[in-house]
């Protein structure tokens, strides 16, 4: 039966992008005939909140979004909290540990910005990770808990990673020109996004995964880790981002917009979903 899950961040209360993004799975697996599943994903606890984890069910129930599994309703594939889900990351971490796929590494951001002569040295997003600074081949084999360091995947440099996006077609990254080795594990002892959300889609047996359009380049990422486990990996559907009238992207930050505040001014689920950003704000 198809799965598929609204997986929010609660550092801020969602905003009309988030809406619509997560009216699209719900739309997705209800015509389907399949189960949508809630989950928080609240690993960042410098700056996720109860109150917006509480705030975006609440948020996603008036706009009529209906869950069958996560944490108000509970599963069988429960906890639907991430943080409260550190054992079986710890497990996946071993499993990936054993596959020679990570490694761990003691180099900060600023040491990959010093090593860098490639593009996107200047970029917002993380720096390519330089495969000069990789250690030998079968470094942290030995070791049995993740620890107090960082723990980066090994990208197969030169191999392009497809996949069909059923909103957007054929896709296609190449690994160690467009991602370099990534993050897999914190050293503040939890895991990174790329595999806290393979673990949790795996686990929760989720089989469409929709999501926005700045994910893209995670999903390559992602069916790195899928095929280093022996997993078979979801599809995938990343919908298009909302921006505002100079092209920018929407933040839960942006003033006006949250689902919260327009509910407050007085407009309608419906509105909220479908109505041009111009006529909102």
């Amino acid at each position: 039966m198809p799965r598929g899950r609204l997986a929010p961040t609660p550092t801020g209360f969602l905003h009309v992008g988030h809406a619509r993004t997560f009216a699209l799975a719900a739309e997705r697996a209800r015509r389907d005939g399949g189960t949508l599943v809630y989950r928080t994903e609240d690993l960042d606890a410098s700056r996720c909140r109860p109150e917006f984890a509480e705030a975006a069910m609440a948020d996603l129930r008036w706009l009529g979004l209906d869950w069958q599994e996560g944490p108000d309703v509970g599963g069988p594939c429960g906890p639907y909290v991430q943080s409260q889900r550190q054992p079986w990351f710890a497990e996946v971490w071993r499993q990936l540990q054993a596959t020679g796929a990570i490694y761990p590494c003691d180099k900060s951001r600023q040491d990959v910005a010093r090593a860098l002569t490639a593009p996107h040295a200047e970029d917002d997003a993380e720096p390519i990770f330089p495969p000069a600074l990789r250690p030998a081949l079968g470094q942290g084999r030995e070791a049995r808990e993740p620890g107090a360091q960082n723990w980066r995947f090994r990208v197969p440099d030169g191999e392009t990673i497809a996949f069909t996006d059923a909103l957007r077609g054929p896709q296609a990254f190449v690994a160690g020109r467009d991602f370099g080795d990534f993050l897999v594990w914190r050293r503040d002892g939890f895991p990174a996004y790329e595999l806290a959300v393979v673990a949790d889609d795996q686990a929760m047996d989720i089989t469409e995964v929709v999501r926005g359009a700045d994910l893209l380049l995670s999903t390559a990422r992602q069916l790195l880790i899928y095929r280093a486990l022996g997993w078979a990996a979801p599809s995938w559907a990343h919908a298009p981002l909302i921006v505002d009238a100079e092209g920018r992207r929407l933040a839960k930050r942006t003033a006006g917009l949250s689902i919260r505040e327009l509910r407050a001014a007085g407009r309608s689920p419906t509105e909220v979903l479908t109505a041009p950003l111009s006529a909102l704000l």
